[in-house]
């Protein structure tokens, strides 16, 4: 079992700060290479892409203002804009002005290194000062991964080796469940992968709704030096990472704050693997290409997303 002091330690041991230079904002994103991307490529081998998002509903979710206009000539001002927009009265139009929060438990959303702090610092050892109240995050912004995320991913169904629908809250997953998955599945992780951890918690809310308790099932802290190990660009989960309580009462989220400060590992947090579950199990194959296009939004610290497996 994994001890507070080195939990602590995970700090210095896994950290990558100055691995890829003391400018790197990219942190584990750079173990994908233009291989690792060619090799993503060929795992598709049968055309057939699935998503591994929630849908984003309002009210709960997100703020909705909606303009329907059926006829664009009758909106107020129309008559103050050139011609071509209101001599025409057969178009009209619908907008929507939109506001969330996606950090949580609900959103299917991409946390950058610039998310979390550890006493004060980011990755790559920047100072929280250079997260600007007005303007956001002057490092290791969402903006990082502006090219987006294509690699290899690799779906470890824990759930299924523990054969139970779905872990329950407060379970946490080790490395020896990581390691059964990939002997059941035939699959191994390997550098610049990323892994989506399926703890059946998806199922439970499909079946339930949106779990609403403080505890939840996730990655235990002692998986940390195993994504290390195995060069690991990406992880997800169906759950927002950290099993909770996590164990140590000294680090509320040991998942987020070691993975995001120290290794500049990225985190899917709240991903639907139901479907991708349910793919991998009828064609027989638990990797395949994931795709993740964060919106470039200056300053930010994640993106709602909607990852993309094909298999």
């Amino acid at each position: 079992m994994t001890e507070t002091a080195d939990l602590l330690g995970y700090f210095d041991k896994l950290s990558n700060w100055g691995r890829w230079g003391d400018d790197d904002e990219l942190g584990t994103l750079n173990l994908i290479t233009d291989e690792v991307r060619l090799a993503a490529a060929r795992a598709v081998r049968h055309g057939r892409s699935v998503s591994c998002a929630w849908e984003v509903a309002a009210p709960q979710e997100m703020e909705r203002s909606t303009t329907s206009c059926p006829c664009a000539a009758d909106m107020p001002g129309a008559e103050n804009m050139p011609e071509r927009f209101y001599a025409d009265r057969r178009w009209g139009f619908s907008n929507e002005r939109l506001g969330m929060l996606f950090h949580g438990n609900t959103i299917t959303h991409l946390d950058s290194p610039c998310h979390l702090f550890w006493d004060g610092h980011m990755y790559n050892g920047r100072s929280h000062s250079l997260v600007d109240t007005e303007t956001g995050s002057a490092w290791a912004a969402v903006t990082a991964a502006a090219d987006g995320i294509v690699t290899r991913g690799v779906l470890l169904d824990v759930a299924a080796v523990r054969d139970v629908p779905w872990l329950e809250p407060g379970q946490g997953v080790f490395p020896e469940d990581l390691e059964a998955a990939e002997r059941r599945q035939g699959v191994r992780v390997r550098s610049g992968d990323a892994v989506l951890l399926r703890t059946g918690q998806g199922l439970s809310r499909h079946e339930a709704g949106p779990h609403s308790g403080v505890e939840q099932a996730g990655w235990h802290a002692s998986c940390l030096p195993w994504l290390h190990e195995r060069g690991v660009a990406l992880i997800g989960a169906d759950t927002p990472q950290d099993v909770q309580p996590s164990g140590f009462d000294d680090v509320l989220m040991p998942i987020h704050a070691v993975s995001l400060v120290a290794m500049g590992l990225w985190l899917l947090d709240n991903c639907d693997l139901e479907a991708c579950a349910a793919t991998a199990t009828e064609l027989g194959q638990w990797d395949f290409q994931l795709a993740v296009a964060p919106v470039r939004l200056a300053g930010t610290s994640g993106s709602p997303v909607n990852p993309i497996a094909t298999f």
